[in-house]
């Protein structure tokens, strides 16, 4: 974002890009640190003791050096992981700077998945080629075939999330469609013995099932748990991805990539959209936490490795006391901005979203909440509110319907198709 720009026109931008204190820290133990998993709750400041700021530091900010801001990003968006937040900010930032985003092509909402990717399920890639800025919609992951529609210097992120909490999540949301949840009563059934219901004839249809991250990366979701073989696919992703971020600290991790990419706090800002009702939410029992840990045991590893270096990154570019305020920083901004958009100040159930045409897709027995926007915003408020809360298959559709205008726009299912008669405001 323009230096002195904020979402809304011309602001102060409090976002912070001065140089940052270096620390040095001896044998830093990172407290909260429970079997491989970082277990922060409240202020970073019970860390900051064990370090103390370089001699050479003390005094002196590190002085300031400009970057500019990446623009060329490819963001694998995972499942259940909070990537529909991130998929919004992709695609509000790829808006604000008139960036070309890789969409699906034609009437697909997804590029390809569940199928490994390719790079014609882009549309306009035979015309476009190698000049795609971003690229965020569900895809199986497939190095080769990105490449070939995105830039040499593209960046590559994704986030991950507790393989526990991912699979209760997927468990209630993919009720309906896999075959190995729709038969079991509930979540802890269904673990108490998996393969009782898991069968893997019908592996495609039940990846949402076990190791889903895994797959989504681009890999057997399985695949045997084998020591060689699992250091081999880490290694694998650590070169693939300049990033990874984890979705159980998501306010951290909008901070650590606004840092990395030089973006603005306003370009990391976020309602959080495909969220779900709390009464939705299956209670685990220690038995299932347990179990989860085997029979996702490929997920697990991915995520204890991730995260344990998501808070090396941190430590080691932004420290956790910058880090804390920047957090404090994130919040007051959203806050400040849902108090201006939003007529409930949070999110509603869907029997409760007035205009349907904001209506999230449902799935399973998942309630997914949504907004209700203010009736009296001027029209470049009603503009941003809009974007910040527009679903997922909404923006895909309206995204395509701006970028290929000669193209025949995307039909989406009921109640969806309300949406495509909705006027927005003029994108130019």
């Amino acid at each position: 974002m323009p230096e002195g720009w904020g979402l809304f026109g011309l602001v102060p931008c409090t976002s912070c890009r001065c140089g940052i204190r270096r620390r040095t820290c001896s044998g830093l133990a990172l407290p909260g640190l429970r079997n491989g998993i970082w277990h922060w709750r409240g202020s970073f400041s019970h860390l900051l003791p064990s370090c103390r700021i370089s001699k050479s530091h003390k005094e002196l900010l590190i002085p300031y050096k400009p970057c500019r801001a990446k623009t060329n990003v490819m963001f694998l968006k995972t499942h259940k992981t909070a990537s529909s937040t991130v998929l919004n900010i992709m695609f509000r930032f790829a808006e604000r700077y008139n960036l070309t985003v890789a969409l699906p092509a034609d009437q697909l909402v997804h590029l390809g998945y569940p199928k490994t990717f390719l790079a014609h399920f882009v549309e306009e890639f035979e015309a476009i080629g190698q000049n795609y800025n971003i690229m965020c919609n569900h895809l199986r992951f497939n190095p080769s075939e990105v490449k070939k529609v995105m830039a040499a210097n593209t960046f590559y992120f994704s986030i991950l999330r507790n393989p526990i909490r991912l699979l209760e999540s997927s468990y209630v949301y993919y009720k309906d469609n896999v075959p190995a949840f729709r038969i079991s009563k509930d979540v802890n059934e269904f673990l108490a013995s998996p393969m009782k219901y898991y069968h893997l004839a019908d592996y495609k249809k039940n990846m949402y099932a076990r190791n889903i991250m895994w797959f989504d990366f681009g890999y057997d979701n399985n695949a045997e748990d084998n020591k060689k073989y699992i250091q081999a696919v880490l290694k694998e992703i650590e070169q693939n991805f300049h990033l990874i971020l984890i979705s159980d600290y998501f306010d951290e991790s909008m901070i650590l990539l606004k840092h990395t990419l030089c973006w603005d706090l306003d370009d990391v800002i976020y309602f959080k959209l495909n969220s779900r009702s709390q009464d939705t939410v299956q209670t685990l029992t220690p038995e299932s936490e347990e179990q989860i840990k085997v029979w996702c045991s490929l997920d697990w590893k991915l995520y204890l490795h991730f995260n344990q270096s998501f808070w090396r990154r941190i430590e080691e570019t932004i420290g956790f006391k910058e880090l804390e305020k920047e957090v404090n920083r994130l919040r007051t901004r959203q806050k400040e901005l849902m108090e201006t958009c939003l007529s409930d100040q949070e999110a509603v159930g869907k029997d409760d979203i007035k205009n349907k045409a904001f209506l999230p897709f449902q799935s399973g027995v998942a309630n997914i909440l949504g907004y209700n926007l203010k009736q009296d915003l001027d029209n470049m408020t009603l503009r941003t509110c809009q974007k910040m809360v527009m679903p997922e298959l909404q923006y895909t559709s309206y995204l395509y319907t701006v970028q290929h205008p000669h193209k025949k726009r995307k039909i989406l299912p009921l109640p969806w198709t309300s949406f495509q008669k909705t006027q927005l405001p003029n994108p130019n």
